[in-house]
């Protein structure tokens, strides 16, 4: 790499900063809310299917408003749309520890808040992805170095310290997790603060008219039409295969349920390695390429996962999973970057975020019919048979 490259990349992160470090402080909020929602959910009821509900509306707010969302997101400024979403998220858990303080927090008012906290997610990522390439420029180097970043806090926050704080906080206390959200939403508001302003296009059109321009972009841009069918086919093979591994890890492994999440780390411990050093792993391969090695090393880690049926090789490859689909994150969205204006940018992510979010569903009852009639292994096949063919295609793409 160059002097004047490594010098852009350092300026690209400076300008970065900000949004890095509000990511990094609001993701392990959601770490932690991700953990703390369903415990909630089960000291206030124990019905199966009240519980379903609440886990369903985790889904909810990317599939009903996340056009809307993206929508906006492109119509306004994206440094005060972060901020609004992050002061209205901690007033909304403010509200919801008032409650469990008081003693009237119900499964209908978890219901509510939960889906308001997602519609400011919706509104969050959109703007924030935006501004990525606002902030850096389109340099793949660039790009991919601050996207490896932001992927990294995700996967830290998400995947490590998030959970623990969630459950360490509840049980110190029930409110406490929902009240370190809060905070870190108002920490990641002051740091968003920080962040020039980034104007973007203001179209006199109605919504319905920004969200159809967005949805005929998608539609008739061959490289974004590519990639959101990879992000679809990738998420689908990933859903299929895990759908019903907590059985395989436990049955066929013997795992004991207290080391199952050991297990399930080493996948996140190989992503946040990835990403971290994401840009010299992938400096001589193009966005396509790191894509088609993503999915053949995911292929390969379900292969290795089915065929040997045994817990250390299992940890080992659910590493090169995570790895690999950590490679395959930074360049996807790299490259979804590089191809879309910035006026039309929260639109596509809000896109992407669908498409990926809808296709969970039937991919989870896809994996649970193949093991029902052919054994808990046919959901992995089925996932590296896909994943290997989505990388030749790939490969033969550029």
């Amino acid at each position: 790499m160059s002097t004047d490259q490594v010098s852009e990349r350092h300026a690209g992160l400076r300008r970065a900063a900000p949004l890095l470090a509000a990511k990094a402080v609001s993701v392990t909020g959601d770490g932690a809310l991700i953990v703390a929602v369903p415990l909630l959910a089960a000291s206030l009821t124990n019905d199966p299917f009240t519980l379903s509900v609440v886990s369903a509306t985790v889904l909810l707010p990317w599939l009903l408003f996340g056009l809307p969302a993206g929508a906006l997101a492109d119509r306004w400024s994206r440094r005060r749309t972060m901020i609004v979403a992050d002061v209205a998220r901690a007033a909304i858990l403010f509200a919801l520890v008032v409650l469990l303080l008081t003693g009237h927090a119900t499964i209908g008012t978890l219901v509510v808040a939960v889906l308001a906290i997602g519609i400011g997610t919706c509104l969050f990522d959109a703007a924030a992805q935006g501004a990525i390439p606002a902030l850096v420029g389109r340099d793949k180097s660039v790009l991919t170095h601050v996207n490896g970043r932001f992927a990294a806090y995700d996967t830290i926050g998400r995947s490590f310290a998030g959970p623990a704080l969630g459950s360490v906080g509840f049980a110190l206390g029930r409110s406490l997790p929902f009240a370190a959200d809060a905070i870190t939403f108002l920490a990641s508001a002051f740091f968003v603060r920080k962040l020039p302003e980034l104007h973007v296009q203001r179209p006199r059109t109605s919504i319905a008219a920004d969200i159809r321009e967005g949805l005929h972009f998608v539609t008739g841009h061959r490289d974004v039409r590519l990639l959101i069918v990879a992000a679809c086919i990738n998420n689908s093979a990933f859903v299929c295969a895990f759908a019903t591994f907590v059985l395989y890890a436990t049955d066929v492994l013997a795992v004991p349920a207290a080391w199952y999440g050991i297990l399930i780390a080493a996948s996140a411990a190989g992503a946040l390695a990835a990403e971290w050093w994401v840009e010299p792993l992938t400096r001589r391969l193009t966005h396509w390429h790191a894509l088609a090695l993503s999915c053949a090393g995911q292929a390969a880690a379900w292969a290795g996962i089915a065929l040997a049926g045994n817990v250390w090789i299992t940890a080992a490859m659910l590493a090169l999973f995570g790895a690999a689909s950590g490679i395959g994150a930074v360049a996807l969205m790299s490259a979804r970057q590089e191809a879309t204006p910035d006026e039309l940018m929260g639109r596509v992510t809000s896109v992407f975020r669908i498409a990926g979010t809808g296709v969970t569903a039937l991919a989870a009852l896809a994996g649970g019919v193949l093991a029902s009639a052919y054994g808990l292994t046919a959901p992995m096949y089925a996932a590296a048979a896909a994943l290997a063919l989505l990388a030749v295609l790939l490969r033969l793409r550029r």
